[in-house]
């Protein structure tokens, strides 16, 4: 996603990270603590966490999801599920609000807490960048190379 120069008026950010905040977790333990980053030097940095978070660099604001490092693998697919609810929440919100969003997996974890200063026992797998889209009508159509609903929604069974 392409954004443009315009900067999000820090109560529709608090509107995206309270929106991430409520999203379901397992049993309730909201395991994740949110880091927003709005500098435009800093997010350019944050831009080489991932080999597909050069989007970071454009944006006018990140949301970083920052959880515990489990060791546990069931706990570890747990705590991914939660942060992933609450991505889709927060890019849901800022989707309602007219700000565009898109995720990035952290590949650098050394570089990431270096940029963000999280805790030893906490990680970030997910940043999420946000900004008003440079081309507004990406509202106004769907997105490109999506599977047909037909296709993908089956009736009762998945051979029906």
């Amino acid at each position: 996603m392409r954004f443009s120069e315009r900067t999000i008026p820090p109560e529709e950010l608090d509107r995206i990270v309270d929106a991430a905040r409520l999203a379901p977790s397992s049993k309730n333990e909201q395991r994740w603590a949110f880091v927003v980053c709005t500098d435009r030097d800093h997010l350019r940095e944050l831009a080489h966490v991932g080999d597909y978070a050069g989007h970071l660099g454009s944006a006018t604001a990140a949301i970083a999801i920052v959880t515990p490092n489990a060791a546990d693998a069931e706990e570890r697919e747990s705590i991914a599920f939660d942060a992933g609810q609450a991505t889709e929440n927060a890019m849901l919100a800022a989707w309602e609000l007219g700000i565009g969003s898109s995720h990035a997996s952290v590949y650098d974890e050394v570089l990431a807490r270096e940029l963000l200063a999280y805790p030893g026992d906490m990680r970030c797998d997910v940043l999420i960048s946000l900004g008003y889209p440079a081309d507004p009508a990406i509202f106004e159509r769907p997105p490109r190379d999506r599977r047909p609903l037909g296709e993908v929604r089956h009736h009762e069974r998945y051979d029906q």
